[in-house]
């Protein structure tokens, strides 16, 4: 019910963009927004300040705010809102301003950063793992205690069964040549296998190994990472948006911006979820930021640096590929494990917070 709720306020604030707060067919307006201080960048948990200003002076009979999709309290012309619970990020700060008979939409967009630097955390190398050097890691996960692979590059791309003990490929599906394997994620008895610049995700049954289905894209513009929370599955497309998609359909139905406290982040690469947090590797690298995915904040980047000095076809690689790409999390034992693309090892890691 909040959901539909929330949907139809998008509708009619939709309609009044288009429909309303134009001025002789030229989408002009007697009313702009005007922050206090002319700020247009803020941190969670500031108060936004300012007010409507109003050019020719017209009676003004109400005022609703929205910032995003969020209905705010605010009802005047003056304006004063917290942002303690609100998602980082770009978002447009909308006024619908009713005076007479007429209707103004007003926007403004404003940034929104945490308001905390992310901690900085180490790792210590568990146990070594035999990996393939032909495997261009793009997707790793754990389910029942079975290691599933997603791997890149086009005429190379596969869905693989690995076996972690010994690297040992127990299972694979090749992808037609013409398709980048990307992240993949499993969830309801079945695999979710991304494709890079295709515009289209590949399902398989699980228990078959089997393509069984595919699925298009929407508004997000590539396919990079994904995982899921056990209910819906988290998507990265290579820009600072993490989409939220719905678990039996695949559509994209909200996404979160990822952002510290002095940026908005992008290009997070392979995903996974990790005790109530979503893990990214960066693309290009050594790093996975750990984003809390209620509001995209990044709280803590676990730096890996020096880690692919330890695998062993390190000078055969392309310099692009040293950094690592590849996370999976073993939930049965609380086991971290990392790879990167076309490396020869895997490693189980601790985190060590400072």
């Amino acid at each position: 019910m909040k959901r539909f709720f929330n949907l139809l306020a998008i509708f009619i604030l939709n309609f009044f963009i288009f429909s309303c707060g134009s001025k002789n067919g030229k989408n002009k307006s007697d009313f702009s927004i005007q922050f206090e201080g002319n700020k247009s960048s803020f941190h969670l948990n500031e108060s936004v300040k300012g007010s409507i200003v109003n050019k020719e002076n017209k009676p003004i009979d109400s005022i609703s705010y929205f910032l995003g999709n969020q209905t705010l309290q605010s009802s005047g012309k003056d304006f004063n809102f917290n942002l303690k619970d609100s998602r980082l990020g770009n978002w447009p700060l909308r006024a619908i301003i009713y005076s007479g008979e007429q209707v103004d939409t007003i926007s403004k967009e404003i940034k929104i950063l945490n308001d905390q630097a992310p901690a900085v955390y180490t790792f210590e190398v568990i146990n070594e793992f035999p990996h393939s050097n032909t495997s261009y890691t793009q997707g790793l996960e754990f389910h029942d205690g079975q290691l599933y692979e997603s791997t890149g590059q086009r005429g190379r791309s596969r869905l693989l069964k690995v076996d972690l003990e010994s690297g040992e490929i127990l299972d694979e599906i090749k992808l037609d040549d013409q398709f980048f394997g990307e992240g993949l994620t499993i969830l309801n008895n079945k695999i979710f296998q991304l494709t890079w610049q295709s515009d289209v995700g590949f399902i398989y049954d699980l228990q078959k190994f089997e393509k069984t289905g595919s699925f298009g894209y929407n508004q997000s513009k590539e396919g990079w990472g994904l995982c899921n929370d056990g209910e819906k599955i988290y998507k990265s497309d290579g820009t600072e948006k993490i989409w939220i998609l719905n678990s039996e359909t695949l559509a994209e139905e909200d996404y979160i911006q990822v952002a510290t406290n002095k940026g908005i982040k992008s290009k997070f690469n392979e995903l996974e979820w990790v005790d109530g947090k979503i893990y990214a590797n960066t693309y290009q690298f050594p790093s996975v930021s750990i984003i809390n995915p209620q509001n995209g904040a990044i709280e803590a980047i676990i730096n890996f640096k020096g880690l692919q000095d330890r695998i062993g076809n390190k000078n055969d690689l392309d310099p692009v590929n040293e950094v690592l790409n590849g996370i999976a999390y073993n939930s049965a034992d609380g086991k971290l494990y990392v790879t990167g693309k076309d490396w020869d090892k895997l490693f189980e890691v601790r985190i060590i917070k400072n």
